[in-house]
């Protein structure tokens, strides 16, 4: 069973898990300066991607944008990984392939840090990406504790390349923020995915 396959119910049964939903609940994280680049990547992408509508072209067009933008800023002291296997237990169904994956350092053939944020990219709706992306926040929390790797808090997004909706996984806990953020204030998308990972540099005492 892939990632791609869980419901709501399915990983709350499965897993026991619990969710809170929230408004604003990354809204306090700073905005930060972007370089021109993103900025005109971004102008000169988001109408074809408009006309073109795919979730790959929303993928490469918009999100992978953002996400080196972010990995420029920590000089590639994290690790990013674009459309990876992530097979963590196929035996509860944490298998399958993830849409980017932000890992902490720089080894950047193979999955080896600790994992702490997965974005999950659809069509459309944010929304749509929500089970799919909290079931990858699970594998990734426990990937990092079988690698003794002590990163209490796991974040996701699931976005259309134009609206992200963040999600924050604490042991059985899943937040999730309702307020949508859009892309049209890059810096504001960029500093929360950056202080995500601030936090769980901070948390290994890096």
């Amino acid at each position: 069973m892939a990632y791609s396959k869980f419901t709501l119910d399915r990983l709350i049964e499965q897993f026991g898990i619990h969710t809170k939903l929230a408004s604003g609940l990354f809204a306090d994280r700073p905005s930060v300066p972007v370089r021109p680049w993103l900025t005109e990547t971004l102008d000169q992408n988001l109408p074809l991607l408009a006309a073109l509508g795919t979730e790959k072209a929303r993928s490469e067009l918009a999100v992978m944008p953002v996400l080196l933008e972010v990995w420029h800023l920590f000089e590639k002291r994290v690790s990013l990984f674009s459309g990876v296997e992530f097979p963590v237990d196929r035996k509860t169904g944490l298998d399958g392939f993830c849409d980017f994956l932000l890992a902490l350092g720089s080894e950047q053939l193979v999955i080896s840090a600790p994992v702490v944020a997965l974005v999950e990219t659809k069509k459309a709706d944010p929304g749509e990406g929500i089970a799919q992306c909290i079931a990858e926040m699970i594998g990734a929390q426990q990937f990092n504790e079988k690698r003794n790797e002590k990163i209490p808090v796991i974040y996701g997004a699931s976005t259309s390349g134009v609206l992200w909706r963040f999600l924050r996984l604490t042991g059985k806990t899943v937040e999730i923020d309702l307020q949508d953020y859009h892309i049209d204030e890059p810096g504001r998308v960029v500093g929360i995915l950056k202080s995500l990972i601030d936090e769980a540099r901070l948390t290994r005492g890096e």
